[in-house]
């Protein structure tokens, strides 16, 4: 269109000039045909010598975006560095967001949770095949053995002891215990027997039995005693036992270095018995065995999770608040840290674009609009040349 739009202008001009001796009122439409053919060919050589040379002559300062497509880079690059990469703008945008409370809700919903399972589990198996048992003992030995190596295995046990004697945590404990002794004993008093029997020889069977049964009896009723009466002496007897062990556990050096053999013992059978390649069988065999299976614990634990996380989130607005500063937090140290990475990334991706197809994409893209100036630019310089015709001839009266 602005082409013909050209063409029109030039015809009317020859026509105007060939013309203008017989009809002198010609001058006016002459006047406007001469300056919208000089408009509408600038405003050509200014829109084509953006893209490429006018004609094919290589005219200095054209094809401008193809010659300056490493400055144009670089002047994007940071551009965009400068005006929208910046802690300010990327916080300011994500701020008015609640980001937690979205993402949590997206979670409650199980669908939505079963779909992230059905991923993380698809991806498991190919995980477990690409773990060997090198790698196994790797990771142990370079992540889980020196920390158990600086374990104080006592000072765990007593802090382990200190959690269950609170609250008499461990008084269930003891009444199990006391009744998995009666069992024994009343399941075992004729071994009892045979045993007082062979260490009192001197005496008769009938009085050994007599004496065993009357031992046990008693036993059994003293332990029926300390069921029933939360307050015995043996309860008392019992939580001043756990505390001295508990306070033995904390401070004895026998205990300490007890411990340390027993854990130095585990390390050397851990290192030692193939352990870490019957762990990874027997794990990559039941994994896989649960995802083939329809009810998968391993999805229905990781959906279960995932649920349970996004309705409790969803249910508090303090740890939405809370998980919003800290994302507000970690982006604004992203872009602070990898700004530069980021527009260096942009510079780069443009530099590597061919020169010429870039041209031609960006005057596919942008080409109508500056057809249209140079459409307005030959109707722009008609009525300026019309307007300067008007002036000469108010000059010359």
């Amino acid at each position: 269109m602005a082409t013909s739009l050209l063409a029109a202008m030039i015809v009317l001009l020859i026509i105007c000039v060939a013309w203008q001796a017989q009809h002198p009122w010609l001058a006016w439409p002459r006047a406007f045909a001469e300056a919208a053919t000089v408009g509408a060919i600038a405003d050509w050589y200014a829109v084509v010598a953006l893209f490429r040379h006018p004609c094919g002559i290589p005219i200095p300062h054209t094809a401008i975006i193809r010659k300056n497509q490493q400055r144009i880079a670089e002047s994007l690059g940071s551009f965009v560095e400068e005006n929208f990469l910046t802690p300010e703008v990327i916080i300011a945008r994500l701020s008015g967001f609640n980001a937690a409370h979205a993402l949590a809700e997206w979670l409650a919903a199980r669908e939505n949770s079963a779909m992230i399972a059905d991923v993380v589990a698809g991806s498991l198996p190919r995980l477990l095949d690409n773990i060997d048992e090198t790698d196994v003992e790797h990771l142990f030995d370079r992540l889980v053995i020196p920390r158990l190596r600086t374990l104080n295995v006592s000072r765990m046990a007593a802090q382990i002891l200190t959690l269950l004697t609170e609250g008499n945590r461990h008084q269930p404990l003891l009444d199990r215990g006391l009744s998995a002794a009666e069992t024994w004993l009343s399941n075992n008093v004729g071994l009892i027997k045979a045993k007082f029997s062979e260490a009192s020889k001197f005496t008769l069977s009938t009085l050994d039995a007599y004496i065993v049964n009357k031992f046990v009896e008693g036993i059994v009723a003293l332990m029926h005693e300390v069921v029933a009466d939360p307050e015995h002496e043996l309860r008392r007897r019992f939580d001043v036992a756990v505390q001295d062990l508990s306070s033995e556990l904390r401070t004895s050096a026998v205990y300490r270095r007890f411990g340390r053999l027993l854990l130095r013992d585990c390390i050397r059978h851990l290192q030692g018995s193939g352990y870490y390649r019957v762990m990874l069988d027997h794990l990559r065999a039941y994994v896989l065995a649960d995802l083939d299976s329809e009810d998968s614990v391993v999805r229905d634990m990781l959906t279960g999770t995932l649920v349970s996380v996004g309705k409790g989130v969803a249910s508090e607005p303090s740890i939405q608040h809370k998980l919003n500063a800290w994302w507000l937090d970690v982006a604004g140290l992203l872009v602070r840290r990898h700004r530069h990475q980021l527009s260096a990334l942009i510079t780069d991706v443009v530099k590597g674009w061919d020169a010429k197809q870039v041209s031609h994409k960006l005057e596919a893209e942008i080409g109508r609009d500056l057809q249209y100036i140079r459409i307005n630019g030959t109707f722009v310089g008609g009525t300026v040349g019309v307007l300067i015709h008007a002036c000469v001839l108010l000059a010359m009266r």
